[in-house]
């Protein structure tokens, strides 16, 4: 039998401010604002992860001025981006610190100390 407790379910509360982070980057911002008020881990998790997003995002637009290859990058990352978006958005939904494939771990690791 194990002697781990689950870890406490989100409230309401705090998978607001995990959900507002993924609506646009005015909702970024508000999230932020919200955070600021009361600190939630889940909150932090996906501030981190939508982060990650738009920066990778900013990275992949910066390649997609490259003519011919950077196109192709920019028109498959699209969908790819399109897909890992709505996956954190269910995860903040459901209240749950689920990364996001390919960089959702690293994207942790690297804005540890952010939203803290």
């Amino acid at each position: 039998m194990s002697t781990d407790t689950p870890p406490p379910a989100a409230t309401t509360e705090d998978r607001t401010v995990a959900i507002v982070a993924y609506l646009t980057i005015i909702g970024f911002i508000v999230a932020l604002i919200m955070h600021g008020n009361k600190k939630t881990a889940l909150g932090s998790y996906h501030l981190r992860q939508c982060l990650g997003l738009v920066i990778t995002g900013f990275v992949v637009g910066a390649v997609a001025v490259i003519p011919i290859l950077g196109w192709l990058i920019a028109i498959v990352s699209m969908p790819v981006f399109l897909v890992f978006w709505v996956m954190g958005l269910i995860a903040a939904v459901n209240g749950q610190q689920k990364p996001i494939p390919l960089l959702g771990e690293k994207y942790q690791q690297w804005f540890a100390s952010t939203f803290n």
